[in-house]
């Protein structure tokens, strides 16, 4: 239900007191009072502490500093007459008897009149005492409709042009900022650059970056890994490259659903978290990192209220993309006994948040031992898709020795022997295959001249592969992924 329906069925209903949860007081102010205007016939009286009533002469300055001397205006007003009364911030003033005990008892009173008592605060501290009577509403940052308004205005105060990409990138990186930084950043933006443009999207992120800083569970990942980083695995890039535009406009006028996940299951050093960094990169949205370490606090429903707040983070900064490395050690199966109960709390949440989020956080979670993985979360309808990525083949494996020694030697890759460094590296993963070229660089330095093939493979014959130390282990893995319960991120012809 929107907001504007939701208050309008209360106030109707006459609930005697409403809690507004937003950190938009201004713009709550202004939606209440241009919806009242509109639809309801009834004053409109706002308080703070600071400079008690004001937009009304007859009592302008009334109960300044005086919370108690607030409620006492409400039964003032003649019963008759419909009115509606803003306290900013009092909820911090609940705590005291005095206040609670006076709003119980005009709250007999409201049930009958046309007065309603709307509260607006940022923080959700209401004593068990009044939860019966106060009502308690969110009111949500502004949608994508407002944000496209209020950039509009923007750009045509400043007389300037704004390509229609652009302005679709733009509109994207602004939700999940209340209207107020948006006009501080965008103000920000004009006096640095002078203009609107791509550089814009770059200060918007890290605008978000600041709100990401104040959550000990979610860290925020300034990423610039890109999709051709990423050796191999062709299956999975060209998933990623059909959905790179589906958080826009267009595709919603189109009528496609928001991608809502993938879940990257693995060996070790394959590539699960690049390219969970690579995925950020190339679709421009800000990449969240759950550390899930924090996620479960020691006091008993301390984890369940982490993780409410890192989906409500999130969400806030949609669209982004939420990273969930290791999912496995977080909600094993083998580990779930002994802590009373919370871990299968905090499963059951965060499974059900996966299938009935609407708002566009695409989820990447990554996970090297499928065994111990609750089914709940490998089911159908908790992630778009599920991808194994497996040990690179030779062909893949001479990509990956391009990709990592065209990074360190951008003016002589082209010297290397790949085919030989491929057949050499055979069980090799693509961090392993990255750690010989390093190791070789090494060996060279010290002799004081420059690496060469028979250095790479000096060391590759040196390291010895997870791949063989947990031999068994990756076996069970390959068959499993084999056996057609999972897609294969790597283009099977390579195989052939």
């Amino acid at each position: 239900m929107k907001f504007n329906d939701e208050l309008t069925l209360l106030l109707k209903a006459r609930y005697p007191v409403i809690f507004i949860n937003t950190i938009e007081e201004d713009r709550v102010e202004y939606v209440i009072r241009k919806h009242i205007k509109t639809n309801l016939n009834r004053s409109i009286y706002s308080w703070d502490f600071v400079d008690g009533y004001t937009n009304n002469p007859n009592n302008e300055g009334f109960a300044k500093r005086n919370p108690l001397q607030a409620l006492e205006l409400v039964e003032r007003l003649t019963a008759e007459t419909p009115a509606i009364f803003l306290l900013k911030d009092f909820n911090r003033f609940l705590t005291d008897i005095s206040i609670s005990r006076k709003l119980k008892n005009i709250g007999r009173l409201l049930k009958l009149q046309p007065k309603t008592i709307i509260i607006i605060g940022s923080e959700f501290n209401i004593p068990n005492e009044l939860q019966d009577l106060v009502t308690i509403i969110q009111f949500q940052l502004p949608v994508e409709a407002e944000i496209s308004q209020e950039l509009i205005r923007l750009i045509k105060s400043l007389n300037i042009e704004v390509e229609s990409d652009l302005f679709e990138s733009l509109t994207q990186a602004c939700q999940g900022l209340s209207l107020e930084r948006i006009r501080r950043v965008l103000s920000k933006i004009i006096a640095t650059h002078k203009t609107i443009d791509q550089k814009s999207i770059t200060i918007l992120l890290n605008e978000k970056k600041q709100i990401i800083s104040q959550t000990e569970i979610l860290e925020y990942w300034s990423v610039n890994e890109k999709i051709t980083n990423i050796g191999g695995v062709k299956n999975l890039k060209d998933w990623l490259k059909k959905r790179k535009s589906s958080f826009g406009i267009q595709a919603s006028n189109y009528g496609l659903p928001t991608p809502r996940g993938l879940l990257l299951v693995g060996i070790q050093g394959t590539g699960k978290s690049l390219t969970a960094k690579a995925i950020a990169t190339e679709w421009q949205l800000p990449l969240l990192k759950l550390d899930v370490g924090k996620l479960f606090g020691g006091i008993v429903g301390e984890s369940e209220s982490r993780l409410r707040q890192m989906i409500e983070v999130s969400e806030t900064l949609a669209p982004c993309i939420l990273w969930i490395d290791e999912i496995d050690k977080a909600f094993s199966i083998n580990e779930s006994n002994g802590d009373s109960g919370t871990s299968n709390r905090v499963l059951a949440t965060f499974i059900s948040w996966l299938s009935e989020k609407t708002k566009p956080v695409f989820v990447v979670a990554t996970a090297n031992n499928i065994d111990r993985l609750p089914l709940e979360i490998i089911r159908k309808g908790r992630f778009d898709e599920i991808f194994f990525l497996d040990l690179p083949q030779k062909q893949e494996r001479e990509q990956i020795f391009k990709i990592h020694i065209q990074e360190f030697r951008p003016n002589s890759w082209e010297l290397f022997d790949y085919i030989k460094l491929a057949q050499l590296s055979e069980s090799f993963s693509g961090a392993e295959i990255k750690q010989s070229i390093i190791e070789a660089m090494y060996h060279a330095f010290y002799e004081e001249r420059e690496f060469t093939t028979e250095d790479i493979c000096f060391a590759l014959n040196e390291l010895i592969p997870l791949a063989q130390l947990e031999s068994n282990q990756t076996k069970k893995l390959q068959s499993w992924a084999s056996s057609g319960r999972i897609r294969l991120a790597s283009d099977t012809s390579i195989y052939l």
